[in-house]
């Protein structure tokens, strides 16, 4: 039997195009592990599936002064040294990384091992843990036709971002029977990542009163994040966090408002939801998003509102916008509509492991 390590973790990003490969590995007989951080979000999601699931100690790699510059480092080799240790024990014949910090201590020590590595970038321009792992990688997909001239010739891959199929197949009755909407208004999905949005959740609720005068309303607004005022109001549903409804609300929803990370985007892509997206701002992030919405925009795929024009006008003067121009929107999508990403990636996993074996 074949066997796989996958690794990833820090967000939800980093995990659920992971999970989507689950299905068809199985199908090919691939004996799957997987390699997280001790207590991050990819513990939970991956133990849920039944997979059995190796922490290991991680450190974030910082471009700023931070006091825990000095002591990340040294988490960050006890990472390689546990790392290198599970890797010899499995053996396995490849490893698939989706990035995040506590990828890089398993795709260096596996390439060290010689255990062939395929990795994953899903932002317009690779992040730092990928570009430790980018010299290494035998392999290297990615989801931007703009991403290419980062990375070396030869070894990367227009493959998009793995989807899990269960999101293809939503219902929108049983998506508008979740949140107990009675009346036929369109429906505004809300969703800010695995950890919400404070910011499109503080604007969001401003603007309620005008909101559901013209829709209903999902928000998942994140962890520890629901307003309990808010609960029970006809018309607005909140969650903390989704999981197998999922499917079902993204069916229910006929304009979605979103950050603008690349897993999230891609998944409105492949199910063709008109999107307004409102990207992390630079002063907080490395600007990905920005560049991630900038792309889809260009595609017309999605329009963006930058959160620092967003109040409760200019929100609802773009959902009015995107909503009444919606059919164009879906109309770019579906005709961009590529081979199946999850079938690309595999390729790529199924080559390096005979080319391991040649």
């Amino acid at each position: 039997m074949k066997k796989i390590v996958l690794t990833g973790g820090g967000t939800a990003g980093h995990v659920t195009p992971n999970l989507a490969l689950l299905p068809k590995l199985k199908e090919l007989g691939y004996e799957v592990h997987y390699i997280g951080s001790y207590e991050g979000i990819e513990k939970k999601l991956v133990s849920e599936m039944g997979i059995p699931y190796y922490g290991i100690s991680t450190g974030k790699f910082r471009r700023y002064l931070d006091p825990k510059n000095l002591s990340d480092p040294f988490r960050v080799l006890k990472g390689l040294s546990e790392a290198k240790k599970i890797l010899k024990n499995l053996q396995p014949d490849v490893v698939f990384s989706k990035g995040g910090y506590v990828a890089v201590p398993v795709v260096r020590s596996a390439h060290k091992l010689k255990i062939p590595c395929v990795i994953h970038e899903s932002d317009l321009t690779p992040g730092l843990a990928n570009k430790l792992c980018i010299p290494v990688a035998d392999k290297i997909c990615y989801n931007f036709p703009e991403t290419a001239k980062y990375l070396p010739e030869g070894k990367s891959f227009l493959t998009g971002s793995p989807i899990r199929e269960e999101l293809l197949k939503g219902n929108r009755e049983n998506g508008r029977k979740i949140c107990d909407f009675v009346d036929n208004k369109p429906v505004v999905l809300v969703i800010g990542g695995s950890q919400g949005a404070g910011a499109i959740n503080e604007v969001v609720r401003a603007a309620l009163p005008q909101l559901l005068a013209d829709f209903n309303v999902i928000h998942i607004c994140g962890k520890e994040k629901m307003d309990n005022l808010l609960i029970g109001k006809p018309g607005y549903r909140q969650f903390e966090y989704v999981k197998a409804e999922l499917k079902d609300l993204f069916a229910a929803s006929d304009v979605v408002l979103s950050r603008a990370g690349a897993n999230a985007i891609c998944e409105l892509k492949a199910l063709c939801i008109p999107n307004l997206l409102v990207p992390l701002p630079a002063s907080v992030s490395r600007g990905d998003q920005l560049l991630n919405a900038a792309s889809f925009a260009a595609q017309n795929f999605s329009m963006v509102l930058h959160e620092e024009d967003m109040d409760s006008s200019t929100l609802m003067d773009k959902l009015h916008e995107l909503y009444f121009n919606r059919d164009s929107y879906t109309k770019s999508m579906r005709k961009a509509q590529e081979k199946s990403a999850i079938d690309a990636v595999i390729g790529l996993i199924e080559d390096a492991v005979r080319e391991k074996t040649k």
